[in-house]
């Protein structure tokens, strides 16, 4: 469906189970995917759950306003979907960038985020020239000057080959350089390493083993700051969700389970 917010059209999906949910769980893409690369989890977890998937701004099917984009504009953005939709309060997963907005997120509405699950993200992601000088280029020359490089730190040579590594590679092309570009650079300024380790609510955090852009060293960083649990994909890369599906999914379920079982 698509949601008005401000001057802002959103486009999300909504999953849920038959039977009425034990909760509400937002789903945040990386940058240059869309909610789509949450395919896998939403099949798990709206077995339970009811799952809310946005596309960010300037991805996917929702709407491309020219930058500056900002991590915590992009927050506020899920924030005013919440209400609009009269979500009261959720367990946010973030992957990447989207761990970025989930940190965010918790901090200009505590009282909304029930616990947070930050899947191969950190608590900053430097350098901020790269990030700047990529923008530039997709900009200047398109997704596809990109997309090599980017593709073979997502994921494994063997699994570009795959229906689920080229879908991967679609959802990337078929990004708008803008959104693309303007979110890049929301990522160069972020910085949550004093802000972060003020939060206190449930936290899980999960990398993958080879991922090369948050490798498993910022993410014990990001669990320390958290006091969270930490958990390691073996031989996964950046975007785990298709290659190590399985996996990546039991490790999102098994800790929002718990979080369920001991509220009850």
């Amino acid at each position: 469906m698509f949601l008005e917010v401000g001057t802002w059209t959103a486009h999300i999906q909504i999953d849920a189970p038959l039977s009425a949910p034990a909760g509400d769980v937002v789903l945040l893409h990386s940058l240059g995917t869309t909610l789509h690369v949450w395919d896998p989890q939403t099949a798990v977890l709206a077995r339970r759950l009811r799952v809310i998937r946005p596309d960010l701004r300037g991805h996917g099917l929702s709407e491309v306003t020219k930058g500056p984009y900002t991590i915590e504009g992009l927050a506020q953005d899920v924030l005013a979907l919440l209400e609009a939709m009269d979500v009261k309060r959720v367990h946010v997963v973030g992957l990447s960038i989207g761990g970025l907005i989930a940190q965010a997120m918790a901090l200009l509405a505590p009282q909304r985020v029930a616990s947070l699950t930050l899947c191969d993200t950190a608590l900053v992601i430097p350098p901020p020239a790269n990030w700047h000088a990529r923008a530039r280029l997709v900009r200047e020359q398109g997704m596809e000057a990109v997309a090599e490089t980017v593709l073979a730190r997502w994921v494994s040579p063997a699994h570009r080959a795959t229906p689920e590594g080229r879908g991967l590679r679609q959802m990337l092309l078929r990004t708008d350089p803008e959104g693309y570009a303007a979110a890049a650079e929301a990522i160069a300024a972020a910085d949550f390493t004093e802000k972060t380790p003020q939060l206190h609510l449930p936290a899980h955090v999960i990398v993958g083993e080879r991922d090369e852009s948050t490798p498993p060293a910022a993410a014990e960083a990001l669990a320390r700051a958290l006091g969270a649990k930490l958990t390691v994909i073996p031989g996964a890369a950046h975007i785990p969700n298709f290659e190590h599906a399985n996996a990546f999914s039991d490790a999102i379920e098994a800790f929002l389970g718990t979080l369920q079982d001991s509220s009850r």
